[in-house]
């Protein structure tokens, strides 16, 4: 544990290949190299997490990934597809989670620098709150989206929840529930939702392709701001995904 609070701190990245938009998605490659896996060693940069885990489907289908998981020393768990709250409940005990760090795997310019940010107050605050994320209120870029939230808070979303989007998100429950859970909201003074760096379309992986082809070979562990200011001298590559409409499903 890497905390005074001696809280085991677990991020679990959601990831499957049966995406309906951009079918494989998370395996697509730049620069030889699969998303999944720029995310996972961004992801490695941070502070204060005791492990990084994978929690993909039992379905055939995703072998693949965790077969990449397996190249590059990524632990694995293999659970329900559509009741990813159950995934991820049952993924967090396997792995004694007292804190849970959810990411989606279709964000492979996931900033560490953010992630740590959020985790570190929670960590500083708690036990004060149960939910702490920069998804309540828009600010960050779409892509860049971190929930910290305890396995308590999560035990009880997974033995109560029965609408199905509740299951399908993992974490609504909690964020609908503010008599149930102590949240906090976490963002930034300047507004910037409108940058999409997630993958979910064709257009959406040629503007991360651009990025990464420009950035990552001289500063692998860029930072949110590095891809600001690669973008504001290079603005017409926003127009490139700048016809998606700015919303992603937690």
């Amino acid at each position: 544990m890497k905390n005074g609070n001696n809280i085991r701190v677990i991020v679990i990245i959601q990831a499957r290949m049966r995406s309906t938009r951009l079918p494989g998605k998370v395996l697509k490659k730049i620069m030889g190299r699969e998303l999944l896996d720029y995310q996972i060693e961004r992801l490695g940069n941070l502070k204060n997490v005791d492990n990084i885990i994978v929690a993909t489907t039992e379905n055939d289908y995703d072998d693949p990934i965790a077969f990449l998981c397996k190249k590059i020393g990524c632990p694995v768990y293999r659970g329900s597809e559509h009741d990813v709250l159950a995934r991820y409940y049952k993924a967090a005990i396997s792995f004694d989670a007292n804190c849970i760090v959810r990411i989606n795997s279709d964000c492979p310019l996931i900033d560490p620098f953010v992630v740590d940010s959020i985790i570190e107050k929670y960590l500083l605050c708690y036990p004060k709150y149960d939910y702490i994320s920069n998804i309540l209120e828009r600010s960050y870029p779409i892509g860049l989206h971190t929930e910290v939230f305890s396995m308590d808070a999560l035990e009880v979303a997974y033995k109560n929840s029965v609408d199905p989007g509740e299951r399908e998100h993992v974490t609504p429950y909690i964020y609908r529930n503010k008599s149930l859970f102590n949240l906090k909201s976490v963002k930034i003074d300047k507004d910037l939702s409108k940058y999409r760096w997630t993958v979910d379309y064709p257009e959406d992986f040629k503007l991360i392709e651009e990025i990464l082809t420009n950035i990552y070979p001289n500063n692998n562990n860029f930072s949110m701001y590095d891809v600001l200011n690669y973008l504001d001298c290079n603005p017409q590559l926003v127009e490139i995904n700048s016809g998606i409409e700015k919303i992603q499903t937690f």
